[in-house]
């Protein structure tokens, strides 16, 4: 990170040094344990909340949720690179925990500071908020990846009683296996087609009967973030379970999870951009001495023109992610709110970049970068994903296109 003034503050970076010192001391012992084990992440992720006094400024965002006070669906309490600085870090050496973190703290707390009564914040999203209890947001289906709403097969059914009848099946959730709490978002079972059903979300708990919560499921990368599946069968909730800003006097629902939701994909696309700048700081760092140090026909290999090609392409990205993240910060602070189209664009530029970095360092590294034992392999999995979840790259064109056409990702 530069110190230049269009780069990070002094205060940034001594704020950056001190994450470091706490990723260096706690997380970089436990990394295989973590990686290459089933071991929870949620002990650390607490103890960095301890360290950093991140729990009371979270019971601060939680009061001024309660009084209606602005910073009620985000932490405003911190600036916008005091968010993503912890992100970056983490990724250098453990991208997933950023996912487990930042699903709990960020997507499920803040789908209830949003939607939520009073009752249901203090019910669920101050221990959510702090990691006292650890939150899933269960939107992904198994035929309904991309196409996250219009596919979308999961149903609330009024019971007739004033409650609900929940059912529906859903996939790749972050922290699921684990989750106390469940973001669970469905549609409303009225007959029409299901393409043009109302969104609807609920608050689920761990135990409730007919709640399924998989184990871990297997995955390519991002071991350190518990992922699995999350099963209704007919979950019987009460009104006080639902998650709507409005509700009409007839007794119909107006709900907001729809935009709701499209909001969390802005955000979690700027984090992600965070993630992959951490990725591709930590493969550039670990290729530049891997050069440095070893040597191919008796010569250092950074003395060859091909690797030194390769060092330079990956510097080149890291700069242009690391802007990326800058502007982000700089528009934040602002009071800026990025486009959809925006974030999709940084999302998308990012995500590729960190995986053609990482594919690069595993060349760098030769037959050393397959193995385990040395960090680039583990990265290169860990950054594929960043492709695929937030939206897929797919997605992400067709959400810049459509803004350069509607006029809204124009710049003058």
């Amino acid at each position: 990170m530069s110190g230049s003034p269009i780069g990070w503050s002094e205060e940034h970076l001594a704020y950056r040094d001190a994450v470091r010192r706490f990723v260096d001391t706690n997380l970089v012992p436990l990394r295989n344990e973590i990686e290459l084990g089933d071991t929870p992440p949620y002990d650390l992720m607490r103890s960095f909340y301890k360290a950093f006094d991140l729990d009371s400024l979270a019971l601060e965002r939680f009061e001024r949720s309660l009084d209606g006070r602005p910073g009620d669906d985000d932490d405003s309490s911190r600036s916008a690179a005091e968010t993503l600085i912890p992100m970056i870090e983490f990724s250098r050496h453990s991208p997933g925990l950023v996912t487990a973190m930042g699903v709990s703290t960020s997507l499920a707390a803040g789908a209830i500071l949003s939607a939520g009564t009073r009752e249901q914040k203090e019910r669920w999203a101050c221990d959510l908020l702090t990691l006292q209890k650890i939150g899933s947001w269960a939107i992904t289906e198994p035929d309904a990846g991309s196409d996250a709403f219009g596919s979308m097969r999961s149903t609330a059914r009024p019971d007739g009683h004033g409650g609900w009848v929940l059912n529906g099946s859903k996939t790749f959730i972050t922290n699921a296996p684990f989750a106390d709490t469940i973001v669970f978002i469905c549609k409303l079972d009225d007959g029409r087609p299901p393409r043009d059903r109302e969104v609807m979300t609920f608050v689920l708990d761990r135990g409730m009967p007919g709640l399924e919560l998989s184990p871990p499921l297997r995955k390519m990368g991002m071991h350190s973030s518990p992922t699995g599946e999350v099963t209704a069968a007919d979950v019987r909730v009460g009104e006080d379970r639902l998650l709507c800003a409005n509700r009409r006097a007839t007794g119909a629902v107006t709900s907001t999870s729809r935009r709701e939701a499209k909001s969390a994909f802005a955000k979690e696309r700027a984090s992600v951009t965070a993630m992959a700048l951490g990725i591709i700081d930590r493969c550039l760092e670990l290729s530049v001495n891997y050069a440095k140090v070893r040597t191919q026909f008796g010569r250092p290999l950074g003395d060859f023109q091909l690797i030194q090609l390769k060092l330079a392409q990956m510097e080149v990205a890291r700069m242009n992610v690391e802007n990326l993240v800058l502007r982000y910060v700089a528009n934040a602070d602002a009071g800026i709110r990025m486009p959809l189209a925006e974030a999709s664009a940084m999302k998308l530029y990012a995500a590729q970049s960190a995986t053609h970095v990482a594919l690069e360092a595993v060349q760098v590294f030769g037959g050393n970068g397959y193995m385990a034992e040395y960090q680039v392999e583990q990265l290169c999995r860990d950054a594929k994903v960043l492709q695929i979840y937030g939206g897929a790259d797919e997605i992400q064109v067709t959400h810049i296109a459509k803004g350069l056409l509607q006029g809204a990702g124009a710049r003058p």
